[in-house]
């Protein structure tokens, strides 16, 4: 049987990817608690919008000071782990798994993880598919590790279209992207625990059209896409979504939506897909980065970094 010395050097990073669980589930990024803030202050005082506002900052407040969950629906883990060539890719799932069912038993996450056939929750967040790997080889001299937690009830809402769509006259092009992601968020309504974030993918195929949308959501609401087009289509969308007068959790209000990003992917010529992943508001996102010692493995040198 290993002691905790062994245990330690097999899994070094055990309580470093334990910590990114951590953050990723009882804070929430700087960039989504200030858009709340300011939905909050734009709603009409006493309305339930504002109500709504308010008690989520003060559950975020409270989640932060206790370091429990920010909502009770943890999601799945969603992990992009970029390396440098030669680290092993192994390693990094098995200690990433093993820290996923340390934090679900430090009660960081629920267990989430249901067998599709039995109905049989395995308890620590572990299962076939479950949580999410995305590894990717780059040339830098780090370990680079995105976490996104992608909850139940904004993922029952998110809807891809094939373009044209003619119940909307949609047409493959930008304005038949318009329509469709308004049609999304109508019809979404206050299921998906609005304000949402909205990850927006146009083009790829139909599974990685799902994929891709989701990468989106790892963008600073602040950003401003480098495309010009997609920068004027993602202005245009915010200020039209919250014209829908949906609001937080559906009572009506000013915000509707905290942030949209959009990416284009190259498609078939036969298809024309645009997949809408909805983000509730408690947009769960944490960052962290590693240093590589000289063989490129990926240790504890000096300080994990943590955005």
């Amino acid at each position: 049987m290993k002691n905790v010395d062994q245990a330690d050097q097999a899994h070094p990073l055990l309580e470093s990817f334990v910590e990114l669980v951590r953050r990723a589930s009882t804070d929430l990024p700087a960039d989504v608690e200030m858009a709340l803030k300011v939905a909050r202050d734009q709603e009409a005082a006493g309305s339930a919008a504002e109500g709504a506002l308010d008690t989520i900052l003060q559950n975020v407040a409270l989640a932060r000071a206790n370091s429990t969950p920010v909502c009770q629906d943890t999601g799945v883990p969603i992990f992009y782990i970029y390396h440098p060539p030669g680290v092993s890719t192994q390693s990094l799932r098995s200690q990433i798994e093993e820290a996923v069912a340390e934090a679900t038993r430090r009660a960081y996450l629920r267990p989430n993880a249901v067998d599709s056939l039995t109905g049989k929750n395995s308890g620590n967040n572990l299962g076939v598919g479950f949580p999410t790997f995305h590894f990717e080889a780059w040339n830098e001299d780090f370990v680079h590790v995105d976490l996104l937690l992608k909850g139940g009830g904004s993922e029952n809402v998110g809807v891809q279209y094939k373009l044209p769509y003619s119940p909307l006259e949609a047409g493959r092009d930008l304005e038949g992207v318009r329509r469709v992601v308004l049609d999304a968020v109508y019809q979404a309504q206050g299921k998906g625990c609005a304000p949402a974030v909205l990850g927006i993918a146009i083009g790829a195929d139909r599974g990685t059209g799902f994929v891709h949308a989701k990468e989106q959501l790892f963008r600073p609401l602040s950003d401003v896409n480098p495309n010009p087009q997609l920068a004027k289509l993602e202005d245009t969308l915010l200020r039209e979504c919250n014209e829908l007068g949906i609001g937080p959790m559906g009572f009506g209000g000013e915000t509707s939506v905290l942030g949209v990003k959009v990416g284009a992917y190259h498609r078939l010529p036969a298809c024309y897909f645009v997949s809408v992943a909805y983000m509730c508001w408690a947009c769960r996102r944490a960052r962290m980065i590693l240093q590589t010692d000289a063989n490129r493995q990926a240790c504890l040198v000096g300080e994990v970094e943590y955005k």
